[in-house]
């Protein structure tokens, strides 16, 4: 205006409104903080398939209630947080798409009475559509809404490996070792080696599902169209997409620098009678019905428990006195290794499922990385 006067810089607000402006600037800021997140998802899908990669062959227990049950391996359970951070990848996939839609023309509420070419303001914004309601245009923020779940299912997956990461580094597990750049000592306890980047981590969960909570309650019964409450997603979309991009480079880079323990998570391994559900189905392969055979093992353990004895250990005339169904053939049903072995079923803990999870997941993020290509390309900024 001050350059060609409001004769002419007086035009650029024609068929124009707040309302639907403020819904363009969100839309086109959030295309582009997805673009962004999905980068950084795919980079720290990456570590994980490496992790798993790199320790395919070890021997893990798994867990049930924070108790040991079956063994796995390890990259088994790496690869289970790969199928999480997978999913957020594809929801976020399907949220760009939500976000994809041009609102301009839809003026304050009732569309505006200018031809406005519409399809070529969409062009030129690299949108792929335009909206079909004026009142819905203005006063939708279901993308947003979409994004801070999204957002907040993602942080709960990290959450929930934190989670783990703290366990595992203590002395407790012992399962792995935190780099000394990723940890810090205690102001009194110089024996101290506090996992404090994982609590971060966990902490901010709390901060993004808080503004999903917060957004929810702002859209709760706003009437149509337009309401100045909706000017509170800003800090709440904001917060959350910063949020975010901080923590998946961190994430990734804490567990590039992690050391695992082999040899204490094959003396956990190794403890706990891990391989009683297999003994159980050797029973009922045998024509034990499986209540039965379940409180036959449940014996065997605690026979085992009270002497100090390994299911390797047991002697054979021992195994008869609790069923006559043991026979030699036991003591390959119980080697933990035989047991992973028997899973080999398309999502089970066997080598050669595990290989082909890692294969596949290695595919598709490969696949991902030129799908980003072309979706950057519908963003404007980035």
């Amino acid at each position: 205006v001050e350059k060609v006067g409001r004769e002419i810089g007086g035009q650029l607000h024609t068929a124009r409104s707040r309302n639907d402006q403020v819904a363009l600037d969100l839309r086109m800021y959030l295309k582009d903080e997805q673009a962004k997140i999905m980068a950084f998802l795919g980079e720290l899908i990456e570590v994980v398939l490496s992790l798993a990669h790199h320790n395919l062959d070890l021997l893990f227990p798994g867990y049930t209630h924070l108790q040991r049950a079956q063994p796995v391996l390890l990259s088994h359970h790496f690869m289970a947080y790969g199928e999480m951070l997978r999913r957020d990848y594809e929801r976020l996939e399907i949220n760009f798409e939500h976000t994809d839609h041009m609102p301009l023309g839809s003026g304050a509420l009732a569309g505006v009475s200018y031809p406005v070419d519409r399809e070529m303001l969409a062009r030129e914004l690299k949108f792929s559509r335009i909206t079909r309601n004026s009142m819905d245009a203005v006063s939708d923020r279901d993308f947003a809404l979409e994004f801070l779940s999204n957002a907040s299912i993602l942080m709960v997956h990290l959450s929930r490996l934190a989670e783990e990461m703290i366990l595992w580094s203590t002395s407790e597990f012992g399962f792995i070792e935190l780099s000394d750049r990723y940890a810090t000592g205690s102001s009194m306890m110089p024996q101290k080696k506090n996992p404090d980047i994982w609590e971060l981590v966990r902490g901010k969960v709390g901060r993004v599902i808080g503004n999903l909570g917060s957004l929810l309650v702002v859209l709760k019964g706003l009437p149509l169209s337009y309401n100045r409450d909706l000017q509170e997603d800003k800090e709440l979309v904001f917060d959350t997409a910063d949020t975010v991009k901080e923590i998946l480079p961190l994430v990734g880079d804490v567990l590039r620098s992690t050391k695992i323990n082999q040899d204490r998570i094959a003396a956990s391994t190794s403890r706990g009678f891990l391989t009683a559900t297999d003994m159980a189905d050797y029973l009922v392969k045998k024509g034990v019905p499986f209540r039965k055979a379940h409180h036959i093992v449940g014996k065997v353990v605690l026979y085992c428990s009270q002497n100090s004895l390994t299911f390797e250990e047991l002697g054979m005339d021992i195994y008869k006195q609790f069923d006559r169904h043991f026979d030699q053939d036991i003591y390959e049903v119980v080697s933990l290794s035989k047991s992973i072995a028997s899973k080999n079923i398309v999502g089970g803990t066997a080598r050669q499922q595990v290989a082909y999870q890692i294969e596949e997941t290695t595919r598709w993020v490969e696949e991902k990385k030129e799908d980003l290509r072309k979706l950057r390309e519908r963003c404007y900024f980035v």
